[in-house]
């Protein structure tokens, strides 16, 4: 049995230090590269073969939504006052109601819990607009290396929708917010590892189930919560893409893992597993930290122990647990090492919800609605 230390580097997946040890140190840099290893594939079969796939290229082209247009970007928003009533969604578990006694909070005002919270605001939209860039150059290798001509297709289409969603997400920072935080780690780490993958499954896997399976269950706790009419059009607009955007992996990996051998779909729940406790690290919130003149290893130990957190960190996964389901991966040829993994990080119980492929166009409708947000 392979254990925790061969797949993510360490035995304990709460060991602080471990965590810590990932640091992004070019963090003024403006470019960053890796080198893709991947082959370009071209396909002289144009038959149209893969009806979902078809049905969700069509659904693409007809949900389209400009950023500039359809979002009212004279909308006032004091960042303030949305910390103050959304500190639910920027504490991510971790509040002033807790018992802080002989902790570097106890002398904390609210002034300094609104901070936090409006740091947090910051530093959560800084990562999905370095996300949703990671998803437009995966996207793009898609386009490259899938060897189908629908997921092709589809996959054009997803690029464009990606680009939008970089470019909303950073008019909001810069024009909303007040401030940008530099990539973390954890996530750079895990972008880089799909985008130098070869295997044209694996950036499926890593990105269209892993990284966007986590955004739209980000996007969807936080446009349920936030009191900000702006963020909240903006990110019901956004949730609708990234269900059609999951919905694409998992249709065209159940097909492609259908046919792989026993081996074959260990090394993908191993990658799974990986990715999931990388996204589960960048929610310590490292960077915010530092920031905020702390050192995080006198931090995170209070977040990890805060009683709503587990709540919240599970919540991430309802979208990526019934999706690795779906593909076959949590009990692949009867090995269930990722069901057991899942289950050490509490995520499973989301298990039997339904997958994206089954409930992506009922955000699509809801999320097109051009009425007002209430």
């Amino acid at each position: 049995m392979t254990q925790n230390f061969e797949v993510i580097g360490r035995d304990d997946v709460d060991d602080i230090e471990a965590i810590l040890a990932v640091t992004n140190r070019d963090v003024d840099a403006v470019a960053h590269t890796i080198r893709a290893e991947s082959d370009a594939i071209f396909t002289w079969d144009y038959e149209r073969t893969r009806p979902a796939l078809s049905k969700l290229y069509e659904k693409a082209k007809t949900s389209q939504w400009n950023g500039s247009t359809d979002l009212d970007w004279a909308t006032p928003v004091d960042q303030w006052e949305v910390a103050r009533n959304n500190r639910v969604t920027n504490a991510l578990g971790l509040t002033e109601n807790l018992d802080f006694s002989g902790t570097v909070f106890a002398s904390w005002s609210e002034d300094d819990w609104i901070r936090y919270g409006v740091e947090s605001q910051n530093w959560m939209l800084s990562q999905f607009l370095h996300g949703e860039q990671g998803a437009l150059i995966c996207t793009a290798q898609i386009v490259e290396t899938v060897p189908w001509i629908d997921a092709k297709y589809y996959a054009a289409s997803q690029v464009i929708d990606e680009a939008r969603h970089v470019e909303v997400f950073s008019r909001y920072l810069d024009e909303k917010l007040s401030g940008h935080y530099p990539v973390n780690a954890h996530l750079r780490l895990l972008l880089d590892d799909i985008i130098s993958d070869s295997r044209w499954d694996m950036t499926y896997l890593g990105m269209q189930i892993m990284v966007e399976g986590l955004a739209l269950a980000a996007f969807g706790f936080i446009h349920q919560l936030t009191t900000e009419p702006l963020l909240k059009k903006l990110l019901r607009y956004v949730m609708s893409d990234e269900a059609r955007h999951v919905a694409f992996g998992v249709l065209s990996l159940k097909e492609f893992y259908a046919e792989l051998s026993g081996p074959e779909l260990r090394e993908r729940m191993e990658f799974a597993f990986e990715a999931a406790v990388r996204m589960r690290d960048r929610f310590l919130q490292q960077e915010l930290w530092e920031r905020l003149g702390f050192d995080p290893r006198d931090v995170i130990p209070l977040v990890q122990r805060a009683p709503d957190r587990p709540v919240f960190q599970a919540m991430l996964f309802s979208k990526i647990v019934p999706n690795c389901r779906k593909l076959g991966l949590l009990d692949a040829e009867r090995d269930s090492w990722l069901r057991d993994r899942f289950t050490e990080i509490g995520v499973i119980a989301f298990e039997n919800e339904v997958d994206t492929s089954e409930e992506y166009a009922v955000l699509d409708e809801v999320a097109h609605d051009r009425s007002d947000v209430a």
